[in-house]
């Protein structure tokens, strides 16, 4: 796939450069379309509605006949392009209707679990993750976007900051920047009272025997640090006996998301065994 920002483009880069052979004008493509021995790929124009107005005609040629001037864009291409709507707060340029009408359009909403899925397997701090489990609706809130505000992108960023500053008495003035003020503060009075990283070691270390949380934010967090260590063999053992003590739907929840980190957690005894209890609540 080859990303171009859209909104860094000149009219005329999409043309190239000219050159004289043989006493006619011949342009040479720029650099960063594809060439007829490429393999077979996607072209993404991304922020095209970023692009003033020019830069937007300017793609008229490529997006409907595949070719620019004497270019042409190799079989097997794909042009796709992303933007931002008017009312998401961003720079943007209307359109031209003739641009509108090249393009299927397709408008995609936050998922808080589309984005659980990925944050998993992304590193996201399981606190982060578990903290928007019981508060999804603060995943993405545009209420007050004049400075930091929720959005997966922001949450992403409060996970790695939260990784070098947890809780130190600085924490709390970064993360309202981060994320804004209200979503921040939530955030923190959430790390405070939900169950600590010791207690949870404790379970991981005997899964079979220690207590296990009966509050239903310390459950998720419970099931959140499970899922994001799913790869390490104890984690993922303990992950199998721990799914048999939950409620089954919690159950259900917590091997579904060791297994999207880990899938030789299929092998694994305890999970062979909720499965032979609970295989109904998997299909």
């Amino acid at each position: 796939m080859l990303d171009i920002r859209a909104s860094l483009l000149d009219p005329t880069d999409l043309r190239g450069i000219p050159s004289v052979q043989d006493g006619r004008a011949v342009w040479a493509p720029p650099s960063f379309l594809p060439r007829p021995d490429d393999a077979p790929g996607v072209l993404f124009f991304d922020e095209l509605n970023a692009a003033p107005p020019l830069v937007q005609a300017s793609l008229y040629q490529l997006t409907l006949d595949r070719r620019v001037g004497e270019y042409v864009l190799p079989e097997g291409w794909t042009i796709i392009a992303a933007g931002n709507r008017a009312d998401d707060a961003s720079i943007t340029f209307r359109m031209p209707a003739a641009l509108a009408n090249r393009f299927v359009h397709l408008d995609f909403e936050v998922d808080f679990d589309d984005w659980k899925q990925w944050a998993l397997g992304a590193g996201v701090h399981p606190s982060v993750v578990a903290f928007l489990g019981t508060r999804r609706e603060l995943l993405f809130d545009m209420s007050h976007t004049d400075r930091g505000f929720p959005t997966p992108r922001t949450w992403e960023m409060l996970s790695d900051a939260r990784k070098e500053l947890a809780e130190t008495p600085d924490a709390l003035d970064v993360y309202v920047g981060i994320v804004g003020e209200g979503a921040a503060i939530e955030y923190m009075a959430y790390c405070r009272e939900a169950i600590t990283e010791e207690a949870i070691q404790v379970i991981i270390d005997a899964p079979g025997e220690a207590a296990l949380p009966s509050g239903l934010g310390d459950v998720y967090a419970l099931m959140s640090y499970l899922a994001s260590r799913g790869a390490e063999p104890q984690v993922a053992r303990a992950a199998g006996v721990v799914a048999g003590r939950l409620p089954s739907e919690m159950g259900v929840l917590l091997v579904r998301d060791v297994l999207r980190v880990n899938p030789k957690f299929v092998l694994d005894a305890g999970y062979q065994a909720f499965v032979a209890a609970h295989g109904d609540f998997l299909i």
